[in-house]
C-alpha cells in the first residue's frame, strides 16, 4: 500500500515512479488472444517492437509566447512545403529525450536558444504517432533572418497575428491557443510545471490511475493491479490502434462488458527516452489519470485488481488534479 501511494506522490509532484521492473498486466499477446477468441484476426503481432522511424513516430513542437504575446514562428524550407509557416518542430532523433529534441528543433528553425520548462500538450494518433507539445522561455541566439535561410528553414519571427501567415497547417491553433492561456495563467489554477521522464522502455505503455470515490466516507480510492507486486495498472498499447481504443479494451478486461462512466482526465507523466541506434528501448509509458463517475461499492472488479484508500491528503491532493486544466490535456486524433 505505502509504494502505491508513494508512487501516487510521485506522479503529482511530476517524478518518476519508483519500480523494480517494468509491468505490463495486458500486453499485446494478451489483446490478440481476446480478439481472436471473438472470431476476429489480430492486427498487430505480439512481438511488436517499437522501432524510432520505423514504426514509431515521435514528433516535438515548442510553442513559445513573449511578453507581448507574440508567438515564435518559423517558415519552411522543406520543398513540399516551402514558404508555409509553422511552429518550430520536428521528429526525435536516436538517442534523444523530448527535452533534448524540442531545443535543438528550435535552434536549427529559429536560431534561439531555448528553456524548455514544461508539456502543455500529448497528442496521438493509431497509437503509433505521438506530438509533445512544450513551451518555455528564450535564453539567447540570434533569430533567424532570410540571409541565414538553410535546409531547415527560410527565416523565423514573432508573429502576433497567425492570419497574416501562409499556414502549413491549421492544427497549429490548438496548441498556440493552449501556450498562451498557460503563459497568462497568473494566479488561475493550472498543473505544475511537468518535464517528461528521460526513461527508456522496451514497449508502449499506458499506465493507469483510476480513481473512484469510497461511499461508505467520501474517501479517494486508486485501482492496483495484484497479479504480480502490487501497482498501478499497465496495458501495452496497440500501435495500429487508437489510445482510446487501447483504453476501452482495457477498462473492459478490468471490469467487464459493463463499464462503469469514466472520462480520461489528462497526462500525469511521460516516459521516454529513445536509444542510439534505435530499436532497442524505443518505447515509451504515458500515465493517465481516468476517474470513475461511480461510487467503488457499485462497482464490480475482475481478474486480480483491487482499491487502494488513499490517506486524506493525498486523495485531496489527487482530487485537485481532476479540475480543469489540472493535467496535460492527451489529444487523441484519431
Amino acid at each position: 500500500m505505502d509504494s502505491v501511494e508513494g508512487n501516487i506522490k510521485l506522479l503529482l509532484q511530476g517524478k518518476d515512479v519508483e519500480e523494480s521492473q517494468e509491468f505490463c498486466d495486458f500486453t499485446l499477446d494478451m489483446q490478440n488472444e481476446v480478439t481472436a477468441a471473438k472470431g476476429v484476426a489480430p492486427s498487430t503481432p505480439a512481438d511488436f517492437t517499437p522501432t524510432l522511424r520505423d514504426n514509431v513516430c515521435y514528433i516535438v513542437a515548442a510553442v513559445l509566447v513573449n511578453d507581448e504575446g507574440h508567438v515564435l514562428m518559423m517558415q519552411e524550407a522543406k520543398s513540399s512545403c516551402a514558404g508555409k509557416w509553422y511552429l518550430p518542430a520536428g521528429r526525435m532523433e536516436a538517442g534523444e529525450t523530448i527535452v533534448e529534441a524540442a531545443k535543438r528543433e528550435v535552434l536549427e528553425e529559429t536560431g534561439l536558444e531555448t528553456d524548455i520548462t514544461t508539456l502543455i500538450m500529448v497528442e496521438s494518433a493509431s497509437g503509433s504517432w505521438f506530438r509533445f507539445v512544450v513551451t518555455g522561455n528564450v535564453l539567447g541566439g540570434t533569430l533567424k533572418t532570410p540571409a541565414c535561410a538553410d535546409k531547415e528553414s527560410l527565416q523565423a519571427k514573432w508573429v502576433e497575428d497567425l492570419g497574416e501567415l501562409s499556414l502549413r497547417g491549421n492544427d497549429i491553433y490548438p496548441l498556440i491557443q493552449r501556450a498562451k492561456q498557460y503563459c497568462a495563467r497568473k494566479e488561475e489554477p493550472w498543473h505544475p510545471m511537468l518535464l517528461p521522464i528521460n526513461k527508456p522502455h522496451t514497449r508502449l505503455l499506458l499506465r493507469l490511475v483510476i480513481a473512484i470515490r469510497k461511499r461508505v466516507n467520501n474517501r479517494l480510492c486508486i485501482l492496483t493491479s495484484d497479479k504480480t507486486a502490487t501497482h498501478l495498472p499497465v496495458t501495452e498499447v496497440n500501435p495500429v490502434r487508437s489510445l482510446h481504443s487501447t483504453l476501452r479494451k482495457y477498462m473492459t478486461e478490468i471490469f467487464g462488458s459493463d463499464l462503469p462512466p469514466h472520462r480520461p482526465q489528462g497526462v500525469l507523466n511521460v516516459e521516454l527516452k529513445t536509444s542510439s541506434p534505435s530499436g532497442n528501448h524505443d518505447g515509451m509509458c504515458l500515465t493517465l489519470l481516468v476517474p470513475v463517475r461511480k461510487a467503488l461499492e457499485d462497482v464490480p472488479l475482475i481478474d486480480k485488481y483491487s482499491w487502494i484508500e488513499l490517506s486524506k491528503p493525498v486523495g485531496e491532493d489527487l482530487l485537485n488534479r481532476m479540475g480543469k486544466n489540472m493535467t496535460v490535456p492527451l489529444n487523441v486524433i484519431r
